[in-house]
């Protein structure tokens, strides 16, 4: 069952899993053409929040790794350098 969660619930105390779940819900509610039009636009602006808020998410992870690998290609580097 998916959470349901209120409009004004702050997007960035939900983990990513979270919010692509809720988006996901939100895109499959408004494909199926049984959205409440009295609350279309707070639906397609929750999205829209939850979209911005999983494109940082990944962003930050991917920055993350960028560092982690950055530091193990350094690490092989000056493994190398050592058994010359």
């Amino acid at each position: 069952m998916t959470k349901k969660t209120a409009p004004d619930e702050s997007i960035s105390d939900l983990g990513y899993a979270e919010a692509l779940t809720e988006l996901e819900a939100i895109l499959a509610e408004l494909e199926s053409s049984l959205v409440d039009v009295d609350t279309l636009a707070t639906k397609v602006g929750r999205a829209a929040n939850l979209l911005s808020h999983c494109r940082t998410r990944l962003s930050i992870v991917r920055n993350d790794v960028d560092k982690v690998v950055a530091g193990l290609d350094t690490d092989l580097d000056s493994d190398q350098g050592d058994n010359q």
